[in-house]
């Protein structure tokens, strides 16, 4: 499944401050802090860089708060029940350059479905996902360990304690199958438990059902529309801006609500 958020080539100059700043070469300036900018009550370790840590496993239905040995508001490995979130790796830019000359990822999740030049994708990729303070994950099946997808956050406001999500399935064999649902759960669990952050949005075309299903799963609701700013499919079609408050997931885990739970 793809999920609406990981787009190279944001338009917040177009949209205003009501949808914040977007993901992508053409957003570099706006985002080129995130994950350098440390969370609320955390002190980043020197030169900005998350230290190695090993592999810490948290429950994919973030129901109860995992145990890491030495903690971190930026881990190198976040660890689930169908999948796996790790650090990007430069052998990961294969992938991401095809699913971003992909059409139907195009459809689904950019303000613009011309091709992407791949100076355009290496930009992207280099600055904000390999980047050593970025909060930037690639998604791997568990079972295989199979790169499928990335999801990240931008637009990191300490001051306010919010963040953007952005998810994107890259793998159409692999929509569908929960992998987006539970990476969602994951980097909510990121956000809330070992940033300390108060909100998460996103925005969401709205067209894409699917991830507009999955995102509400997961404990989101619509907080506003920017009408009819995508032109798709011979039609216009609103932007669904969507978020989620840090007591609103405490109180979904206390009531044994957090979907994608084993």
């Amino acid at each position: 499944m793809c999920r609406h958020g990981t787009k190279p080539e944001g338009a917040a100059a177009r949209r205003g401050a009501a949808a914040g700043a977007r993901d992508g070469p053409t957003a570099i300036a706006q985002g080129a802090a995130l994950g350098m900018v440390p969370p609320l009550g955390v002190v980043p370790p020197r030169g900005g860089e998350s230290a190695p840590l090993p592999a810490p496993r948290v429950p994919s239905d973030a129901m109860s708060t995992p145990t890491l040995e030495h903690g971190s508001w930026n881990p190198s490995v976040v660890a689930g029940r169908l999948v796996t979130l790790r650090r990007h790796r430069p052998e990961n830019l294969a992938a991401i350059s095809r699913w971003y000359r992909d059409p139907e990822l195009s459809r689904l999740t950019r303000y613009s479905t011309r091709p992407m030049a791949q100076d355009e994708i290496d930009r992207f990729f280099q600055t904000r996902l390999l980047a050593p303070g970025s909060v930037a994950y690639g998604i791997h099946e568990s079972a295989t360990d199979r790169l499928i997808g990335l999801t990240t956050f931008s637009s990191l406001d300490g001051d306010n304690g919010s963040v953007l999500f952005h998810i994107t399935i890259g793998e159409h064999d692999a929509w569908g199958r929960g992998f987006g649902t539970e990476t969602t759960q994951l980097m909510l669990w990121l956000a809330f438990e070992r940033m300390g952050l108060h909100r998460v949005g996103l925005s969401v075309f709205a067209f894409n059902e699917r991830a507009i299903r999955s995102y509400r799963k997961a404990g989101f609701t619509e907080e506003g529309r920017l009408r009819s700013a995508i032109a798709r499919d011979g039609g216009w079609w609103d932007e669904i801006l969507m978020g989620i408050l840090r007591d609103e997931w405490q109180a979904l885990r206390a009531a044994g609500q957090a979907p994608g739970g084993r």
